[in-house]
């Protein structure tokens, strides 16, 4: 196969740019292919160092105001596609679809279109995108199901979850995870520490767990520290925490070029997300590296986890029960270590990166055929 994946995000790209990076990186030792994405973006950069895979200079100016620039993005894409021929394209935004589709050739290729988020699909774009893309692939049940009651009905609707390196999210030995729960509690004895590394965002519902920390008692609240990577919460974030008195209680360590030391120091994961979110890298990661993770029942986030087994679900920006759920944590820390190898156990059996690209291919394959 001739394969074309397409990203619109200029800058770091989150979960889009995971997505594309691993299925290229699988793919291209047995197929042609190709990433188009913005120069600069870190799914170009990280791309050009991926063995046998093409990449184009490609932006995907989005807005009326930027007609002219949109122009000259669609002529340049037309061309390549054009020249190329390919089999499959898939897009992974509205903005790289919207432009994908504009610049199609005589010879269509296939059209592929995986939806990422939870955002309403609706409107008339929604419409005309649907009637020209072949197939939808869904990153968890969830979204299958909302798709199902939109114009994308008509496509063909499958669930593929992403799929996280294993081997690279893979507990930590004894030593080294001591070490590192040394240096995030601060030195602290006794402390339980909770963290994510899926970023600050405010729909990640961070602060819903700072919230509900600050209702419990003083005592409780001395025995944990929040640890939250990702980008500097803005100031009145940071204000807010203060004002709760838990300045000291939540660390901020920022971006992080490899989060595995933080997640091995944990022990808790959580992801309290309350839009946009679909499955969650992130919650794959930590569950990979051993760690059970109190989720929202949210979207997909609920497939990640066997409530009880290997995690904790908690209602939607229900700051009473996240505070409940963070108490019986207190006095449950004896089982959270077996519960940590039942979602390594979890995550080796149903997270890999191996099944992820091969039901991924499977449906490119169903797809070239049956045309």
């Amino acid at each position: 196969m001739k394969l074309l994946y397409t990203n619109f995000h200029t800058g770091d790209g989150g979960g889009h740019t995971t997505y594309i990076r691993e299925l290229a990186a699988a793919l291209a030792a047995r197929h042609e292919v190709h990433v188009a994405a913005p120069p600069g973006s870190r799914l170009n950069r990280e791309a050009r160092e991926l063995p046998g895979v093409r990449v184009l200079d490609q932006p995907f100016p989005n807005g009326l105001k930027r007609w002219r620039a949109r122009r000259r993005a669609r002529a340049r894409l037309a061309r390549y596609l054009r020249e190329q021929a390919f089999d499959l394209v898939h897009v992974n935004g509205s903005a790289d679809h919207r432009l994908v589709l504009s610049a199609m050739p005589a010879q269509r290729p296939a059209l592929v279109w995986t939806k990422h988020n939870s955002k309403p699909v609706r409107g008339l774009g929604a419409w005309l995108r649907a009637r020209h893309t072949d197939q939808i692939i869904a990153v968890c049940d969830y979204t299958r199901r909302e798709l199902s009651r939109t114009a994308y009905r008509r496509c063909r609707l499958d669930t593929v979850h992403n799929g996280v390196d294993v081997d690279h999210w893979t507990p930590w030995p004894d030593a080294e995870t001591a070490a590192q729960r040394r240096q995030w509690s601060d030195g602290e004895q006794g402390v339980l520490l909770l963290g994510s590394n899926a970023g600050t965002a405010s729909y990640k519902g961070w602060m819903d767990l700072v919230e509900a920390i600050a209702t419990l008692p003083r005592e409780a609240q001395r025995q944990l520290r929040v640890l939250v990577a990702g980008v500097p919460p803005r100031p009145a974030e940071r204000e807010r925490v203060a004002a709760l008195g838990l300045a000291e209680r939540v660390v901020f360590p920022g971006v992080l070029a490899d989060p595995r030391p933080l997640v091995a120091a944990l022990d808790v994961g959580f992801v309290l997300s309350w839009g946009v979110e679909t499955i969650s890298f992130a919650c794959r990661e930590m569950m990979s590296m051993g760690k059970p993770v109190l989720l929202t029942d949210y979207a997909g986030l609920p497939e990640n986890v066997e409530a009880g087994t290997d995690g904790w679900l908690v209602p939607v920006r229900d700051r009473a029960a996240i505070a409940m759920a963070v108490l019986r944590l207190l006095e449950q820390r004896d089982r959270l270590p077996a519960m940590g190898a039942a979602a390594r156990q979890h995550a080796e059996r149903e997270f890999g990166l191996p099944l992820f690209v091969q039901r991924t291919e499977a449906i490119y394959r169903r797809l070239l055929a049956d045309r």
